[in-house]
């Protein structure tokens, strides 16, 4: 054996047995908190850490705040909150939309105990899941009935299933995007059963591109929201009024995967006009299906409002029930709509970060930068940036939003030390500086920012 091997080996002799460290009255007041399975966990991790540090640097061995640290690992929950300094209001990693309060108190009222999920109280007998919802679906798009699956995809493949199973759908070809994660609507629509029938050109299509494509075999005329794509310049594409009509003429009904879920108007620096599933309603489309979590700014879901006959079909699916939303979701959701319905939108998260006050996103800014330079950082500018909505909404809009800017040598480094943190901020790295976003973090969230920053920052100083 190499004198190397040798001093390494001497080494990790001194590395204490796991069930030591256990057993040691020394480390009793870190330990005694955790369960035993955490502490088990936590001493293998740490010495574990300790092993590294030998074989890599040659000391020191085994300590106290190795444990300390691993302890805190260890208890900590997989999925916990981070402060959000992306500017992304809806950002799909981060959990999309945040919900409003009156939401979080529906789901701990709910998920405390028994709730009538699937029970009518007046007739004493089994009901809907879907009962709390509808009427205030009813009343906020105008349609005749709704039904409620797990997100818009769902949403999308229940539809096609149930109403065009081994038949047609016509779809623009310009329409047919990839969604997050790597889903294609050409994917989702054939794992349907369903031919898809392609129509038009990339950039543009009309109405009498459907209108040839149909045949006995058409179940469907279909629009898709294009999520995180737009088409600019030279394009053309049919009108929900339109294929309306086209439907009508062939005896063909038209589905629109809205996407976003606008149930009302939002506006605001930097944000284009976008659709509400109101307007398609009135069109005449005959189902409509959007998301609960994008701008609607409820939980995840994916939402379709129609017609009344073919919802009841889409409704009696097999499918259906496997796609169902639980409790949580349903409360979360009527609580939501709700806030709609009373003509309280404003307290909906999602759209009030979408609407703030350039002006206020500015102070909020100074205010960050004033607690990194108290904090010790010898260097933070404010800045004006542009934002996106994110979830695949609203692609061209560019919300303008305010921003700290620390310049840094290794902000790549500084960035995954911040997400290490147990309370993680999630910023950009943008021209060799770390750059962090206000537009989502609230005012009570900036010295938790600003302290994090500055215990997460290079040894040498930014």
């Amino acid at each position: 054996m190499s004198e190397a091997a040798a001093r390494r080996q001497q080494l990790l002799r001194t590395l204490p047995a796991v069930e030591a460290v256990l057993q040691d009255a020394a480390y009793g007041a870190l330990l005694a908190p955790h369960p035993r399975a955490v502490q088990k966990r936590a001493v293998q991790r740490a010495v574990a850490s300790a092993r590294r540090r030998l074989l890599e640097r040659g000391g020191p061995g085994f300590e106290a705040p190795d444990l300390e640290a691993a302890l805190a690992e260890a208890s900590r929950p997989n999925l916990r909150r981070v402060l959000n300094a992306t500017g992304t209001v809806l950002h799909t990693n981060l959990g999309r939309a945040p919900l409003a309060a009156a939401a979080l108190q529906r789901i701990h009222e709910v998920g405390r105990g028994y709730c009538n999920l699937e029970f009518d109280l007046d007739e004493g007998a089994r009901g809907s899941r879907y009962a709390p919802v509808v009427e205030l679906l009813r009343e906020q798009t105008g349609a005749e009935d709704a039904v409620v699956v797990n997100n818009c995809a769902a949403a999308t493949l229940l539809v096609l299933t149930a109403l065009a199973q081994w038949q047609e759908a016509v779809v623009s070809r310009g329409e047919l995007v990839e969604i997050g994660g790597g889903f294609r609507i050409p994917d989702v629509m054939r794992q349907s059963g369903c031919s898809l029938v392609e129509v038009g050109t990339t950039n543009r299509t009309r109405a009498a591109d459907y209108e040839g494509a149909c045949t006995r075999r058409t179940a469907l005329l279909v629009k898709f929201h294009r999520s995180n794509f737009a088409l600019v310049g030279f394009s053309e594409e049919a009108t929900p009024e339109q294929l309306v009509a086209v439907g009508r003429a062939r005896g063909v009904p038209v589905f629109h995967d809205l996407g976003c879920g606008n149930l009302a108007p939002i506006e605001g620096e930097g944000l284009p006009p976008e659709a509400t599933v109101r307007q398609s309603v009135e069109a005449g489309v005959d189902l409509v299906a959007f998301s609960g979590d994008k701008l609607l700014g409820g939980p995840q879901a994916g939402i379709i409002v129609g017609r009344a006959e073919l919802i009841s079909r889409v409704r009696a699916h097999p499918l259906n029930r496997a796609l169902r939303v639980d409790k949580l979701t349903v409360a979360a959701l009527e609580a939501t709509l709700g806030l709609y319905r009373d003509g309280r939108e404003g307290e909906i998260p999602a759209r009030a970060l979408l609407q703030v006050d350039e002006a206020l996103l500015e102070q909020r800014a100074e205010a960050l930068k004033a607690l990194l330079l108290a904090e010790g950082l010898e260097e933070a500018r404010t800045l004006a940036v542009e934002g996106q909505v994110g979830g695949g909404a609203m692609p061209l809009a560019r919300p303008v939003s305010w921003a700290v800017a620390v310049p840094a040598r290794a902000p790549e480094g500084w960035q995954d030390r911040l997400r290490a943190e147990a309370l993680p901020v999630v910023g950009r790295v943008v021209d060799g500086q770390l750059l962090l976003d206000v537009r989502c973090l609230e005012d009570a969230d900036l010295p938790a920012v600003a302290v994090t920053v500055r215990r997460t920052a290079p040894r040498s100083g930014p």
